[in-house]
């Protein structure tokens, strides 16, 4: 199963509008990157895990779903070939869980895309359940596409910065999207998370803010040295906010194309946790979001 998507752009489908936006975005991202577009339907079976019913005599095969979902996976891998343009696309159909399935596949993939929700959703803010898992759980760079229409092409990348082992990667993530499609980069390093109703008195404070301001624009200037040798057709506006990371990613990401951000960085506890930070950015962000884990 695995072999099948190695080094391709995978995307998850479970027929509904936000997947099928994630697999038409998925195609024109897997065409910057000349990678085969592979799109993957997985559904559970036996029919009596899902349902309450408890019967031996009852036997239902799973050849009529999996023809069934297979038409219209294949309806779709139509649809996304002049996107992707490449005629080595495909669609698989594939009997396990969601989640495991597209682990797997996402183990030796170039990039996992997902919808931002599915049928499960209860509302389009919020990210559906598999999704959430997968961007907890796998080791693929993950795109999260949102379901509400997106505005023209802004040509402007956000990433943030924190100095942390997935920030960098976020960054190297970032630089390369950038690049392939033609975007400025906007690096934001928001370092505080101080209340707002706290700066009020800031004045009285006896801190050096100076020195702390100049400690933030060196952890920002070190994310980004020796990218521009790399990309030297990137434009980067470096950005060092006291504002909280979450508001100034939201705010950046307004007007983007694309926000990165590393899967955790300051606070994490544990490989498997998904920080506050990447986590709220999923759900607020109006534009798709790549996630980085650690390598």
């Amino acid at each position: 199963m695995s072999e099948s998507a190695h080094d391709a752009v995978v995307v998850g489908y479970d027929g509904s509008p936000s997947a099928r936006r994630a697999a038409h975005w998925a195609a024109r991202e897997a065409a910057t990157r000349r990678r085969r577009l592979v799109i993957v339907h997985a559904f559970r079976w036996p029919l009596t895990e899902l349902t309450q019913l408890r019967t031996e005599t009852v036997v239902l095969s799973e050849d009529p779903f999996r023809s069934e979902y297979q038409k219209l996976v294949d309806e779709l891998v139509a649809e996304c070939q002049p996107l992707a343009g490449t005629n080595e696309d495909r669609g698989e159909v594939i009997v396990g869980d969601p989640v495991d399935v597209l682990n797997q596949l996402g183990a030796n993939a170039n990039l996992l895309v997902l919808g931002s929700s599915g049928h499960g959703a209860v509302h389009q803010v919020l990210l559906g359940s598999t999704s959430a898992e997968l961007v907890r759980s796998t080791s693929a760079p993950v795109v999260v596409v949102r379901e509400t229409d997106q505005p023209a092409r802004r040509r402007r990348v956000v990433v943030g910065v924190d100095g942390s082992e997935t920030s960098t990667r976020a960054v190297d993530f970032a630089y390369d999207f950038a690049a392939r499609h033609n975007a400025d980069l906007v690096a934001v390093h928001a370092w505080s998370d101080l209340p707002l109703d706290a700066l009020g008195a800031v004045s009285e404070w006896d801190v050096n803010w100076d020195h702390i301001v100049g400690q933030a624009n060196a952890v920002l200037a070190e994310a980004l040295v020796g990218h521009s040798v790399r990309y030297p057709d990137v434009r980067v506006q470096p950005l060092v906010t006291m504002s909280k990371p979450v508001e100034a990613l939201l705010a950046q990401g307004d007007n983007a194309d694309l926000v990165a951000v590393g899967s955790h960085g300051r606070g994490a506890v544990r490989r498997m946790l998904l920080g506050s930070v990447s986590q709220a950015v999923l759900h607020y962000a109006k534009c798709p979001v790549a996630v980085l884990r650690p390598g």
